[in-house]
């Protein structure tokens, strides 16, 4: 049976000590802030990086570097016979493309998954692959099993603030000032490549109902209630408390885990955000 190294990056929200306990590798994400490049999970806590955000600090992502991939893979390969690569979908980001160009000199032993996830959805992908590794799936089988499932996940996304989708010209000043005034709370969609609008809300707690019923329709009619579920947050620890009890109270019986949205992901829309998502489990 060969031994599978599972690889990703930091947009999957998990953190060096979490991959460390787990036995996997995280390549940590590059984020420019005041023109000063930090790295996540290196020089750079989540705290700090909300902080920087709070202060208006001016911050942006760019792909990991060829070389810290590399230095990853070499690494796993020390120990293992292949690896399964996991990045962030290669509709938001030009990381995957980038390594999969970089796996054509590794002769086979590197499979690169282009299952278009990020967050949450996608650290269930790296533990989804890490499980199918242990029940001696080669990489290439894992890589078309992740590839298969990729649009069976869902993310919907309260924000707090406009002002970070002003900042990144997904809306205009015109747009973020009226929705300001009116106290709009938008709900955004993650399925698949894509960052949508999904909705908008007046108050905080229709956002949250916005969001809990549309991902109980997923959830019975995508999915077969098959489901891992997620309350999540934005760094919003004084209200994520009550929200996660308003998940568990909407989905009776049913475990929800608590996590919060990757770096990346707050980097467009800003702290404050409020969460939930699924990913349809993968039987044997």
């Amino acid at each position: 049976m060969p031994k599978i190294a599972v690889v990703t990056d930091s947009n999957s929200g998990i953190s060096q000590k979490e991959a460390d306990e787990r036995g996997l590798s995280v390549v940590p994400m590059p984020f420019t802030i005041n023109e000063k490049t930090y790295y996540e999970g290196v020089n750079l806590t989540r705290e700090e990086f909300y902080q920087w955000m709070e202060d208006g600090a001016d911050i942006s992502t760019s792909q990991p570097t060829p070389s810290s991939v590399k230095e990853a893979w070499d690494k796993a390969l020390e120990s293992c016979d292949e690896i399964v690569h996991i990045p962030m979908s290669s509709g938001l980001s030009g990381s995957c493309q980038s390594a999969m160009l970089l796996a054509q000199d590794y002769g086979g032993r590197v499979q690169v998954v282009n299952n278009q996830r990020i967050s949450v959805t996608l650290k269930r992908s790296v533990l989804d692959a890490r499980e199918m590794a242990a029940r001696g799936m080669t990489a290439a089988q894992i890589k078309d099993e992740l590839e298969r499932v990729k649009m069976e996940a869902s993310i919907y996304i309260m924000l707090d603030t406009l002002t970070h989708l002003k900042k990144g010209g997904r809306i205009t000043p015109a747009a973020a000032a009226v929705g300001s005034l009116l106290r709009i709370k938008p709900v955004l969609q993650i399925k698949g490549e894509r960052l949508d609008a999904f909705s908008k809300a007046r108050t905080l707690s229709q956002g949250k109902n916005v969001m809990i019923s549309t991902m109980k329709h997923d959830i019975e009619t995508l999915y077969d209630n098959d489901v891992w579920l997620y309350a999540v947050q934005g760094y919003v620890p004084d209200r994520f408390a009550e929200f996660a009890a308003e998940v568990r109270e909407a989905f009776p019986g049913r475990e929800v885990e608590e996590d919060m949205l990757s770096l990346s992901i707050a980097c467009h829309i800003g702290p404050g955000a409020l969460a939930i998502a699924c990913s349809k489990k993968i039987r044997e």
